[in-house]
């Protein structure tokens, strides 16, 4: 009953945050015929990855399908990236893992998390590969959502993030 009253909170047009993708915006709810059932799905495009999701209406909870976050939460968020960096003592390869957990958990507090942990000052050693990929994932889920929220351009949002980052003096 829960999943279909939050399922029914959606409407087309609106701006929903898909974990392992990010913002992407309602464009349409479509029924299909799938192995005999018909099924109503919202049809989510995600433009930063340009992608076309089709996602059961029912199953929105499940899959963590949620509304974007309130200013309130981009402004703890903001204020996560102003913290000390926390790297834990483990092998790179299970950060990473944690890393992409957090980045695919959709939440903008983990996502920021991560941005913090990773960022670079410019007289510090220099990212690998796969930190700045990560990095550059985090970054962007951020910013889109950010700049959706604050209604301001992406690249704006990630001046403004980067910025954060930056300005830190640990």
């Amino acid at each position: 009953m829960a999943a279909k009253r939050r399922a029914r909170k959606f409407r087309v047009n609106d701006y929903v945050v898909y974990p392992a993708h990010g913002v992407g915006r309602i464009t349409g709810v479509e029924k299909s015929e799938i192995s005999g059932a018909v099924l109503e799905l919202f049809v989510i495009s995600v433009d930063s990855d340009n992608l076309i999701l089709r996602v059961p209406t029912a199953k929105v909870d499940e899959i963590g399908v949620r509304v974007l976050s309130t200013s309130e939460e981009v402004g703890k968020a903001l204020t996560v990236l102003k913290g000390k960096a926390r790297v834990k003592r483990t092998m790179w390869s299970r950060r990473a893992q944690e890393y992409e957990q957090k980045i695919n958990s959709g939440r903008i507090i983990e996502i920021a998390e991560v941005l913090r942990d990773l960022h670079r000052k410019d007289e510090q050693k220099e990212q690998s590969y796969s930190e700045r990929q990560l990095y550059e994932t985090a970054l962007n889920r951020m910013s889109r959502e950010v700049s959706v929220v604050e209604g301001m351009k992406q690249v704006a949002a990630q001046e403004k993030i980067t910025g954060l980052l930056a300005a830190r003096t640990t």
